[in-house]
């Protein structure tokens, strides 16, 4: 049994994979006590991360397709799908078998996608039911093979992070500080004007850019996961307090963000906008520039809306990293 992995690919804890599944470029597998399972032939493109638990597992069926930039936490997904770029799977979600989804595609947690559906839209919507024309293009995108192992046995891949820094990079006369106890997977890439304080974990595949434009400050017991990106406009700052946790796949520009705040998955935070504390900012949502926002608030929506008021501390998502 093969599978094909590219370089610069991260595959991280247990996970089992069928004959032939395919992992690209950027792509990033985190299992957390064997909870990523992934059918034959299936083909993970570029920059995509798929996180599974023990309390959501991640389970993809045979010859399934992912475009890239595609964020799967916690969800089922059957056969012979054919997912778009950034499309976005919640924990508890199921997916059935032929489905289609457009690109950007939500589907939210515990949501139900019944086999032969075309899905579009956050949160994905089914807009009809799969034609033959649609069968024909799934077909042809396997190379006019669609059938399925009976016995798609499974291998499972010992994933690791090798014992190394990631890269950190100097700007004119600045060069990341990163504090002793911080972690850096070795994925990671830090330019120039960023500070990095204690017991903070960057994620593979994270960018953080402080070149010209400066500084990025970020606080003590952050996570910021995995394919993340950090950048900043001109004379601004990004400034992250202290026990923020970032969701996989974000955009986090030039803004403010205050303590204990959760930004879960593919969400965009956009320059001089303002977060307070405890603000959790749902998945896929879209804060808009010079948007401010108080503490305790619940965002959600393309631009965000605040949908109602935390009533404790955040806790941190079981698809972060364990404290």
């Amino acid at each position: 049994m093969t599978l094909k992995i590219d370089s610069s690919a991260r595959l991280i804890g247990k996970i089992k994979a069928g004959h032939n599944s395919y992992f690209a470029q950027g792509t990033i597998i985190r299992s957390i006590g064997e909870a990523v399972t992934i059918g034959g032939s299936s083909m993970i493109l570029e920059n995509s991360v798929l996180i599974g638990t023990p309390e959501h597992p991640v389970v993809v069926g045979q010859k399934t397709v992912f475009g890239h930039r595609c964020l799967v936490l916690g969800a089922t997904i059957g056969d012979l799908c054919e997912i778009g770029n950034s499309s976005i799977f919640l924990p508890g979600c199921v997916v059935g078998k032929m489905c289609i989804f457009g690109e950007g595609t939500m589907i939210e947690s515990n949501q139900v996608i019944p086999d032969g559906s075309v899905v579009v839209g956050r949160p994905g919507r089914i807009i009809r039911r799969l034609t033959e024309d649609d069968i024909a293009m799934i077909t042809r995108m396997r190379g006019g093979d669609i059938q399925l192992n009976d016995n798609d046995e499974k291998i499972t891949h010992e994933g690791y992070v090798e014992d190394k820094m990631g890269q950190l990079y100097p700007y004119r006369d600045k060069m990341p500080q990163v504090a002793e106890t911080a972690r850096i997977f070795d994925s990671a890439e830090i330019t120039g004007d960023v500070i990095i304080g204690e017991n903070t974990i960057i994620g593979s595949g994270v960018r953080i850019i402080g070149n010209s434009h400066g500084p990025v400050i970020i606080g003590n017991n952050v996570q910021i996961l995995e394919n993340t990106v950090l950048h900043l406009l001109p004379d601004n700052r990004l400034v992250i307090a202290d026990d923020v946790t970032i969701g996989p796949g974000c955009m986090i520009h030039g803004t403010t963000i205050g303590k204990h705040c959760v930004i879960e998955s593919g969400s965009i935070v956009c320059d001089y906008s303002a977060l307070g504390d405890n603000v959790l900012v749902t998945a896929g949502t879209l804060v808009k520039q010079r948007s401010t926002f108080e503490d305790n608030q619940i965002l959600e929506g393309f631009p965000a809306k605040s949908i109602g008021h935390n009533q404790a501390i955040l806790s941190r998502p079981d698809w972060a990293f364990s404290d």
